[in-house]
């Protein structure tokens, strides 16, 4: 495969139908998510969000509407599902994970995108590759949103920023 793979946030807390951050279809991409990562290889990154220990500025605001959240990064709700994958890691305080560590195991790139939220962390680091000049191609059929109208409306957005950021079924990168 071409480029370097991030697995956006593949998470219990997004996985677990009780938790108030479930991805409704997040159990339908899983699959979509391994065939990537056996394609990738070790061109491969997992994301994690996480909670910071002491939340600044509007993330204050953010963590009192979801306080159940405040756990520290090696609470099990920041575990990263079992079946998905394991490899080299980066964790985040922050929606998107495009940083330092992300753009150096990405290189030139391109960064192919797969995961959750696709309206929350897919769109954020999108966004963020494609402003660093790192060419992105989002994986439509391996992410999932908080609803399917919301998925759908963060693909249309991230199509408008072509041919920086490109949205491609799975059969495209093949």
């Amino acid at each position: 495969m071409n480029g370097h793979l991030a697995v956006v946030d593949m998470q219990v807390v997004f996985a677990d139908p009780a938790s108030p951050w479930a991805a409704p279809r997040f159990a339908e991409i899983v699959p979509a998510v391994r065939e990537l990562v056996a394609a990738f290889g070790e061109a491969v990154t997992y994301t994690r969000f996480v909670a910071p220990f002491a939340p600044v500025g509007a993330w204050r605001g953010y963590y009192e509407r979801w306080p159940f959240a405040r756990q520290p990064p090696e609470a099990p709700l920041w575990d990263l599902v079992p079946g998905v994958g394991d490899g080299v890691r980066v964790d985040a305080e922050t929606f998107g994970k495009w940083g330092d560590a992300l753009a150096a195991r990405v290189g030139e790139g391109p960064l192919v995108l797969a995961g959750v939220s696709t309206d929350c962390c897919v769109l954020s680091t999108a966004l963020a590759a494609a402003d660093a000049g790192t060419a992105v191609r989002v994986v439509a059929d391996a992410c999932a949103g908080v609803d399917d109208a919301s998925h759908g409306k963060a693909l249309d957005l991230m199509a408008l920023y072509a041919p920086l950021i490109e949205v491609v079924p799975r059969a495209a990168l093949t």
